[in-house]
């Protein structure tokens, strides 16, 4: 049974809170386990936690302080001096501005007795923004930080609280941001009701399911050869930088930090499946999943040559059979979700990137999320009958 409107407006509210919560536990048990390691004397792990804290959150804020300056004048509404904007983003806090802006937002909308569109297609604009943020951010931090974590583990051969704390909080986190992304796509489609729990919660298990076995097989690379993990990571992210570049993207407002944007998509690539352009996702998807899964092969194989280096204490023979079970039903869901759980979209004509019109009946010019509809439209395909018709539109944030 549908859900009314009120009531979507208050679950899309609850799950902006958790969201947000579910983000300051998942930093809060970073900085606890730097901590931990500094008072333990493990200053290079705690270098590491914290440079992968700083890298991640940086590159969050280049995006959120990009997108701001790119989306049209008058959008947002009142808002701080573009000093006080930019002060925030420097000290790191432009990704909370914003979840606390979309909170606003949100809880304006659920008050009215009847929401006006605009104030509809304004939070969903937002959220929108920050589930691609919060994308970004796992895979930039959080997916690292559990792949560190657990070659900490197989190198030290046991698991302190704060680390089991980690672990736990990382994989809610990159669970939420998979939900949340699939989730806020929806907004995007012609059709909405073409979107349902179930498919989503397939989507859900699918890639985490894919993500575990390749975190585990980066990970025991790591704890073996520590040194040659980097080496490891910089050779397959340019040959991931190079691919995404061949697909010709075009996301970000300008041609610079259109190069973040691949950087980051190299990135994501290089733990999971990451759809960026229109036109032969299945080819793409097989050459990728075949890609990882031999380079997932070679490090697992290179690892248990040298395990005698690790200590007698770590379970890998009831590991890595666990790992292969997830990554053989990981893929079965994968399969069953492009055979019949992934919608096909009748996209109109003539508008921006093929999203829908947000146009009311007033006429009136309501918000429009070009990013997420960019996203959208490669990552929902076309239905057959709709793929002859040519998507074109010139106009940037609003339609």
């Amino acid at each position: 049974m549908p859900w009314s409107p009120r009531a979507t407006l208050l679950r899309d509210l609850v799950l902006g809170v958790l969201g947000t919560v579910a983000f300051l536990l998942d930093l809060g048990a970073d900085l606890w386990a730097a901590c931990q390691y500094v008072l333990s004397g493990r200053y290079l792990w705690a270098a590491l936690v914290l440079a992968l804290l700083a890298l991640a959150s940086v590159a969050m804020q280049l995006f959120s302080w990009v997108w701001l300056r790119a989306d049209p004048v008058g959008l947002h509404g009142p808002q701080p001096p573009g000093r006080c904007l930019a002060m925030l983003h420097l000290l790191q806090l432009g990704y909370l501005y914003r979840c606390v802006q979309g909170l606003q937002q949100g809880l304006l909308a659920w008050r009215q007795e009847a929401p006006s569109e605009f104030d509809l297609a304004y939070a969903d604009f937002l959220s929108l923004d920050i589930s691609m943020l919060r994308l970004f951010e796992t895979f930039l931090e959080t997916t690292p930080q559990l792949t560190l974590v657990l070659a900490i583990v197989l190198q030290s051969g046991r698991a302190e609280s704060y680390q089991w704390v980690g672990i736990c909080t990382s994989f809610a986190g990159i669970s939420w941001a998979l939900l949340d992304y699939h989730r806020a796509l929806r907004t995007c489609l012609p059709s909405k009701h073409l979107l349902g729990l179930g498919s989503s919660v397939i989507y859900f298990l699918w890639n985490l399911l894919l993500l575990w076995p390749r975190v585990l097989a980066v990970a025991l690379f790591s704890a073996v050869f520590p040194r040659y993990v980097a080496l490891h990571f910089l050779g397959l992210w340019l040959v991931l930088l190079l691919w995404v570049w061949l697909q010709g993207t075009d996301f970000m407002p300008d041609p610079g930090s259109e190069w973040l944007y691949r950087a980051t998509v190299a990135t994501i690539l290089y733990f999971s499946w990451f759809n960026v352009a229109e036109g032969h996702t299945q080819g793409r998807a097989t050459i990728h999943l075949g890609f990882l899964l031999s380079d997932s092969v070679l490090l697992v194989a290179t690892g248990m040559t040298h395990s005698t280096w690790l200590p007698s204490g770590v379970p890998l023979q009831m590991w890595l059979p666990v790992a292969g079970v997830c990554f053989l039903l990981g893929l079965a869901l994968r399969l069953a979700y492009y055979r019949w759980l992934h919608p096909r979209c009748h996209w109109e004509p003539d508008r921006v990137d093929g999203a829908r019109s947000l146009l009311s009946p007033e006429g009136s010019q309501l918000p429009q999320n070009r990013r997420a509809a960019r996203l959208a439209h490669s990552f929902f395909p076309k239905a057959k009958d709709a793929a002859a018709s040519p998507v074109k539109g010139e106009v940037n944030g609003v339609l």
